[in-house]
């Protein structure tokens, strides 16, 4: 397999046909210091403008991603293999979070009288600086705006490193922040690769360091960022538990099971990715998951009827098939898909395996991808234990008629989100985040625009 990606180029390769679409080259220690440079002088004026200020430029924000959603749909299509109604989605979704934190930034950052021995006590919340934010190619302009919008409104300036391949995607984002009309870097991308984050961090002008990712990046820039003394919100892959108690409705869990394990065409951190399923509908579940999961459209990522489009990148598809196939060695049973796509393109189909137990890849690991780990519980308690054995708490869904006994069920996973009978989302009104190696800190609502700013005490007497 040849590894495309180099120290002093990004590429933009689309992974449903192999094409190489642009090349860029990657900018030097100096450009990368200049535009920081830039950045931080930008900090020192945008700092002083009004909520109202910020909210009229966001909402022009908003509505630039919505005047041009087909257009940055096509892009994520072409770059990194997702279906085009998708992407259109994943768009109004950023304008949704633009709009969200216009409104309500001001409120959520209003000083806060606190009764004490001064004559006057408060707490206030004030902009740090320049945010750098690691973000992943699979939800390429959501994962930017949840951490942009929240970061500008609060009076700080942006930085996106972004991942390699979405270059295209990286650039389209500092666009729409130029066409709302925002001063000339406030939001800036960078174009480097992963080799060049440390030395970013190490800058005095950057203040602190979101990323989202996987694990082991995260401990990486945590690690660098620590050196550093410097803030950070960590935002780490899933292995979310789609559990089914015995009184479930079935045929909806099914067929929310496989919309839910193949969305992003299975490469998202909170798809759900192990099925624990109580003995008495096992079988039923079992077999209604599998027929909707075998109807699921495989196909070009432009074609609008696509539901599961290519993998991102061909390395990332063979991982994928490498934890399939050492699961099977280890005595897990397909019972559908499990064999990459003959011809052009990085496409895994829809893939179900059974018979999951710890020591496989399918019960231990990250699958990012659309392949689901269907697994049996002996009872409810059963299930919650299968739950809560992973190395990671991002996520987590339940099953049940009984609405009480499902949210009794969903405070004991630990996630840093859990559903009861509804697939697991994001959503700017509600906290964002995981627990263990899922990360820390939260993205979204009143709690992630207060992780990058200063929580300043006035005492006055």
């Amino acid at each position: 397999m040849i590894d495309r990606r180099r120290d002093k180029t990004l590429e933009s390769l689309n992974p449903a046909t192999g094409e190489l679409l642009e090349t860029f080259v990657e900018w030097s220690d100096a450009e990368v210091a200049a535009v920081i440079g830039k950045t931080q002088q930008a900090w020192l004026a945008w700092r002083g403008t009004s909520f109202a200020e910020r909210s009229t430029l966001m909402k022009r924000a908003a509505q630039v991603l919505r005047d041009n959603a087909d257009s940055y749909a096509r892009t994520m299509a072409l770059e990194m293999g997702k279906p085009v109604g998708e992407g259109r989605a994943e768009v109004n979704k950023c304008a949704l979070c633009c709009d969200f934190y216009a409104d309500h930034a001001e409120g959520f950052l209003a000083d806060e009288v606190i009764a004490s021995d001064a004559s006057k006590s408060y707490v206030a919340y004030r902009p740090l600086g320049v945010i750098l934010a690691v973000m992943p190619w699979n939800f390429p302009f959501w994962q930017v705006f949840r951490f942009a919008a929240p970061t500008l409104m609060a009076g700080n300036t942006g930085l996106l490193k972004h991942s390699s391949n979405v270059p295209r995607c990286a650039l389209q984002i500092e666009e729409v922040f130029v066409k709302a009309g925002f001063p000339a870097d406030v939001f800036r991308t960078l174009m480097i690769g992963s080799g060049k984050v440390d030395k970013v961090i190490e800058h005095p002008a950057v203040k602190a360091v979101t990323l989202t990712g996987s694990d082991i990046a995260g401990r990486k820039v945590a690690a660098k960022a620590g050196q550093m003394l410097k803030k950070t919100v960590m935002e780490l892959g899933g292995s979310d538990p789609f559990v089914v108690l015995a009184d479930a409705d079935l045929d909806e869990a099914a067929a929310v099971a496989a919309r839910a394990r193949c969305i992003n065409s299975g490469q998202s951190c909170i798809a759900a990715k192990r099925f624990i399923v109580e003995a008495p509908v096992y079988d039923a579940f079992l077999e209604k998951f599998r027929a909707n999961m075998a109807a699921l459209v495989m196909g070009d990522p432009l074609d609008e009827k696509s539901q599961v489009g290519a993998q991102a990148r061909e390395d990332l598809m063979a991982e994928l098939h490498a934890q399939v196939e050492a699961s099977v060695a280890r005595g897990a049973k397909l019972v559908l898909g499990g064999k990459p796509l003959a011809g052009k393109g990085s496409f895994y189909p829809p893939t179900i395996l059974v018979d999951v137990v710890p020591g496989m890849p399918a019960y231990d690991e990250e699958m990012f991808g659309p392949v689901a780990s269907v697994i049996r519980a002996r009872d409810a308690a059963d299930a919650l234990r299968i739950a809560n054995d992973t190395p990671f708490g991002l996520g987590a869904s339940v099953w049940t008629r009984d609405a009480a006994k499902g949210e009794a069920f969903a405070a004991q996973v630990e996630a840093g989100a859990s559903f009861v009978n509804g697939m697991v989302k994001s959503d700017p009104r509600l906290p964002f985040g995981g627990v263990k190696i899922s990360g820390f800190g939260r993205e979204l609502s009143h709690h992630g625009i207060r992780e990058f700013v200063n929580i300043q005490t006035i005492w006055v007497r």
